[in-house]
């Protein structure tokens, strides 16, 4: 899942050397922290929050395979 995130943010986004993500685990809970550059944040939020909202659903879909509900955080990096 994590490989499958950073994958869709490095080409979605126009400053991937200020993304910084962070993958928390828990039992049957595993949460992304995503903090970008300020001007990528619409990006990857996307029209209405529909490029975020998208890759929610696929990181769920592949939790739910293995039983484990995945959390998507995103977050501006203020050190950009």
């Amino acid at each position: 899942m994590r490989y499958f995130l950073e994958l869709v943010l490095q080409r979605l986004i126009r400053h991937p050397d200020d993304v910084d993500l962070r993958q928390i685990e828990e039992t049957g809970h595993t949460t992304f922290q995503i903090s970008v550059h300020p001007e990528d944040i619409g990006r990857v939020i996307g029209r209405n929050g529909k490029t975020i909202n998208a890759i929610r659903g696929v990181l769920n879909a592949a939790g739910s395979r293995s039983d484990t509900r995945v959390t998507v955080q995103l977050f501006e990096n203020s050190a950009a």
